[in-house]
């Protein structure tokens, strides 16, 4: 998605210019701000984003068929025991993430790769993530690597909230480089999410790095609102936002129209507490109504309600780049006695595997070193003696994103079935692409990274691809998987131990999606489709928090001969949806159930069943020795879960599945 900003930045040698609209014009100017008022700012960004993660969490979820009651200040209230145990700010996921990115930046460099994020996501992140973050953690394990993890065909979560809160960092690190910042949060929301999921993070991405030098929250807000697409939905929402604070004077009623509007009435195949664009709502209605007063917003973001903790991170963080250090309370952020430093100086990691504790200042000081290596590399300069350093930065620098190959699903070759695939996607179409070694399967033909045609013979084919972005080149290797017909179309019995969705388990369970994408029952597994609407079927058919073995599969009325099962799984819970083993069985000629010989399975189940690493809408190829039979299944133990909800704990075992293939 390409992003337009249409912003003049008319610059004053201090360290505030103001922002412009103006289509399509071109900025020539270069911007100017002392090192010190950067630093402060970057300070201030790091301590806005604590002090509204901590004083949000305890509102996290609280208001949703009524905003929080105006009896401000909220204070810390729970959150202030922490501090008190860990002597200083504690990680959550508005702020570890963002210092993970941190970390990578200053190993690799400004620009890390998909790659180098994925690898730091697998390594460090084993537990306290959901929703689209979660699935998107699953599909890293799985063996593909962004964008495609945020894709909505692959990552079911692509319009929650998570990437808004996540990627503050790429902004504050492009100060005034808004164009940039923009580009760049796109680039990494996509690792979690997809089309109008990732507006969100576009728009706080062009208003941290205007707000360096823009202090006015309703040209921030336009400035924000002019990086987004034209027709996007965000965009609209952000447009109807001013609107409704225009037309009410109380907040409440405000968010009213809002809350009918983005929740209640909202689509129910993205109706959520989490979404996106109803949380992004909420927080452009705190800062339109908090007029530029850190505590005021401060509330009016924990009042809004839904995921309250995560605007009022971004929010706060946002408003400290506003305003430097000087326009935090001091009171939020020395709120124990006897701290002489913002937090004490400390920021302990409690979320993350062997992410290291560290200093908030060194914190700090690292994001200015990057934040001053972007500079430079895109046409900035540092001037004047030490102590009263000038940063100059190109405020038309334009991000492109590293090149590297991107990994996700196969394409699904099919004897006698024309196919048109594209190894691209959005983000790097523009490449110069070329086959340079391997065969082809027969009938099929590659050019500028798709391959399209009929293949007319089964089997496994391996093929290495080579891109170009004009400075450099690399390459990969591909293996092709050419299936005979899927016979599970012409089967005339479906056997599962679990035919209808028990819906009253589900209204007792913590589901998270919106309810339309679940399956009524199990007849969906064989019509071809692996997404959407109705097209999850889950087995849930008891209350009781059991163990319990699933089994999908077909009959025929005559022998089929078969050696090959491909299983699509669909969605998952957070306690359970997936398979801790899987076996295939055939009926033989006695009809019994006997397993089948020589059984391969690619990939292999997860390694373990801890839920932070099952991938959601994955396929599994399972083959074996052919077999002459009336009836084919997959078997296996579905999963059960330890989960904090209390009604999960009543909840058998079930597995999650949207397509079951059949091959000769």
């Amino acid at each position: 998605m390409r992003i337009r900003i249409n912003i003049l930045i008319i610059i004053l040698f201090t360290s505030i210019s103001i922002f412009a609209q103006k289509k399509n014009e071109v900025v020539s100017s270069k911007i100017s701000i002392e090192m010190s008022v950067l630093h402060d700012k970057i300070a201030a960004a790091w301590i806005g984003q604590m002090i509204g993660n901590m004083y949000g969490l305890p509102h996290e979820g609280k208001y949703v068929n009524a905003p929080g009651a105006e009896k401000w200040p909220y204070g810390y209230s729970k959150s202030l025991d922490k501090l008190k145990k860990y002597e200083g700010a504690f990680s959550d996921d508005d702020t570890d993430v963002e210092y993970m990115y941190l970390l990578q930046m200053l190993k690799f460099g400004p620009e890390p790769t998909y790659v180098q994020l994925s690898k730091a996501w697998m390594y460090h992140i084993r537990d306290r993530v959901w929703l689209a973050n979660r699935a998107a953690l699953g599909l890293m394990h799985f063996g593909y690597t962004p964008p495609f993890t945020g894709m909505k065909d692959l990552n079911p979560h692509w319009f929650q909230i998570d990437p808004q809160l996540i990627n503050e960092i790429w902004a504050v690190t492009a100060p005034g480089m808004v164009n940039y910042a923009a580009v760049k949060s796109e680039w990494a929301a996509r690792i979690t999410s997809d089309d109008w999921g990732v507006e969100p993070t576009i728009f706080y991405g062009a208003m941290y790095s205007a707000a360096f030098f823009e202090n006015d929250i309703d040209k921030l807000i336009e400035i924000g609102k002019n990086a987004l697409p034209e027709n996007g939905r965000f965009k609209n929402t952000v447009t109807e936002m001013i609107t409704l604070h225009n037309k009410y004077p109380k907040w409440q009623d405000a968010w009213a129209e809002m809350a009918q509007k983005y929740y209640v009435n909202e689509p129910q195949m993205t109706k959520t507490i989490w979404n996106a664009n109803l949380n992004g709502a909420c927080a452009v209605l705190a800062m339109l109504y908090g007029e530029g007063n850190f505590q005021r917003t401060l509330d009016l973001s924990c009042a809004m309600g839904f995921d309250a903790d995560n605007q009022a991170a971004t929010v706060g963080g946002l408003m400290g780049v506003i305003y430097g250090m000087k326009g935090l309370p001091e009171n939020l952020y020395l709120p124990i006695e006897g701290w002489k430093l913002p937090f004490n100086d400390k920021y302990i990691n409690i979320t993350r595997f062997e992410l290291p504790d560290a200093k908030i200042s060194q914190i700090i000081d690292s994001t200015l070193k990057m934040a001053i290596n972007l500079v430079k590399q895109y046409g900035g300069s540092v001037s004047g003696r030490k102590g009263k350093e000038i940063v100059t930065i190109n405020p038309n620098a334009t991000f492109n994103a590293p090149l590297e190959f991107y990994v996700g699903p196969k394409p699904a070759l099919e004897v006698g079935k024309a196919i048109d695939f594209d190894f691209y996607t959005s983000a790097n179409k523009q490449y110069e692409w070329s086959l340079k070694e391997g065969n082809l399967p027969e009938g099929i033909s590659f050019e500028n990274g798709k391959i399209f045609g009929t293949p007319i013979k089964s089997g496994y084919y391996t093929i290495s691809l080579w891109i170009s972005d004009g400075k450099q080149n690399i390459s990969k290797s591909f293996e092709l998987l050419v299936r005979n017909q899927n016979i599970a179309l012409t089967a005339d019995t479906i056997f599962a131990n679990v035919r209808e969705l028990n819906n009253a388990v589900l209204d007792s369970c913590w589901f998270t999606f919106g309810k339309p994408i679940y399956a009524p029952n199990v007849n969906v597994i064989n019509d071809g489709i692996t997404y959407g609407e109705g097209q999850i079927f889950y087995s849930l058919a008891a209350k009781a928090n059991i163990p319990k073995v699933d089994y999908y599969g077909f009959g025929w009325k005559t022998e089929q001969n078969i050696s090959m099962i491909a299983f699509q799984s669909g969605c998952l819970e957070e306690f359970g949806g997936w398979f801790t083993s899987l076996n295939v069985q055939y009926l033989n000629d006695k009809g019994k159930w006997v397993s089948v010989s020589n059984l391969k399975m690619s990939p292999e189940l997860p390694a373990s069943d801890v839920v932070f690493i099952q991938p959601q809408n994955a396929e599994y190829i399972l083959s074996f020795e052919s077999v002459s039979t009336k009836g084919i299944r997959i078997i296996g133990d579905a999963a059960v879960a330890k989960h904090w909800n209390k009604y999960t704990k009543k909840v058998s075992g079930f597995t999650s599945i949207t397509e079951l293939s059949v091959y000769e």
